[in-house]
């Protein structure tokens, strides 16, 4: 694939990194910084021809909902990088999950942010989380989220992942909105989906296209897509049927890329106890699906990440089990099968300190980022030369 190498990080006592790419090709990278015991940062920095440029700070709170798998994002507008949007969680009442999302933007390429809007109007103390968000147009930002309104009143047990189970109906909505903050085309766009598992989205040539962890009224929970087709939501539609049947939510959602009507997903599961990492490619812009090809080296933790490569081609990254803790791998994939060996980007910790590991592609190089697990948490990142 090329050389890895490592690229010193901007941060200091840190968690959770995230990794966006603007039409023009600028890299921007962003994380929670861990000011003290009661205050977290929302920064970013942008790749610069020597490294990373000196951090910015987005936001700062006191009362922010900050975890391993549910973390910030941040974007710009289609609009030359002048106008940019990140999103954060903050606390709404005094339930462990009663926090709202929070997006800043701003109106002069970072030098300065707006007060913060929420996109979801329920008004509710509940959870809002797992935000996707994907620069629509000059004007307007695509954003998706799993909305707890539905959850209210029911109770939260401690569980194995994000840490909680409901009779509540989890739901997926989205809205789209614009610089000043307003909301348009709100939408519930799925009534009863998986807890606690990341949402991912692209733009293919039809439109939005979003995919999640679905969750059955018997709880099989496979990934679904919707798509926007002529400005109309579909209905849920499988990816592929693992028929995976779990209580709990597994906190592993897919990942999702598209380059006019090709389409990649990456999913991990775990039909009849056997953990797998899948991919599946679509020619048509996410209608149909081709049979998933399985990537993963026999024993994956999950927490994927994709690109989509020339010549329709994907690279995808997960974390795989090893003898000793977790490895952050890599494979070049094309709908016929894998392409070459999958390869080493980081030892890891396979704790949920290590969080998801996201990589983004830039002209011909790939970068990636994660959560290294020492004494104190931080930051790390490297380039991938195609």
């Amino acid at each position: 694939m090329g050389v890895l190498t490592e690229l010193p990080a901007p941060s200091k006592e840190s968690a959770t990194p995230n990794l966006f790419v603007s039409e023009s090709g600028q890299v921007y990278l962003s994380w929670v910084e861990y000011l003290n015991d009661a205050t977290d940062a929302l920064n970013y920095a942008v790749l610069e021809e020597k490294g990373w440029s000196t951090p910015q700070t987005i936001a700062t709170g006191s009362d922010w909902f900050v975890n391993w798998a549910d973390f910030p994002s941040f974007v710009s507008y289609k609009d030359g990088g002048q106008t940019l949007a990140a999103h954060w969680l903050q606390k709404s009442n005094l339930g462990t999950y009663d926090y709202d999302v929070r997006i800043a933007q701003s109106l002069d390429a970072g030098k300065t942010w707006q007060p913060s809007f929420i996109p979801h109007r329920d008004s509710i103390a509940a959870e809002h989380g797992f935000v996707s968000l994907l620069p629509f147009s000059k004007d307007r930002i695509f954003a998706t989220w799993l909305d707890g309104r539905n959850t209210k009143g029911e109770g939260h047990d401690e569980g194995d992942g994000h840490g909680h189970e409901h009779h509540g109906s989890m739901t997926l909505r989205s809205a789209l909105f614009d610089k000043a903050g307003n909301l348009y085309e709100e939408t519930e766009l799925d009534n009863r989906i998986c807890d606690c598992c990341q949402t991912s989205a692209a733009l293919t040539d039809k439109g939005v296209i979003i995919a999640y962890r679905d969750r059955s009224e018997d709880e099989i929970r496979d990934i679904s897509v919707v798509r926007q087709v002529n400005g109309q939501w579909t209905k849920p539609a499988k990816v592929f049927a693992d028929n995976w049947h779990i209580a709990g939510c597994p906190v592993n959602g897919p990942a999702i890329k598209a380059n006019g009507a090709f389409v990649a997903v990456a999913w991990y599961s775990m039909p009849k106890e056997k953990a797998e990492i899948k991919i599946a490619f679509s020619e048509d812009s996410g209608a149909t699906f081709q049979t998933p090809i399985k990537i993963d080296n026999g024993n994956p933790l999950g927490r994927i990440a994709i690109e989509l490569l020339a010549d329709k081609t994907a690279l995808v990254s997960w974390l795989e089990n090893t003898t000793e803790n977790a490895e952050i791998r890599a494979v070049k994939v094309n709908p016929k099968g894998k392409i070459g060996n999958d390869f080493l980007v980081s030892k890891t910790d396979a704790a949920r300190d290590s969080g998801f590991p996201v990589m983004a592609k830039s002209g011909n190089q790939i970068i990636f980022a994660w959560t290294h697990v020492d004494d104190l948490t931080h930051i790390k990142t490297a380039i991938l030369k195609l």
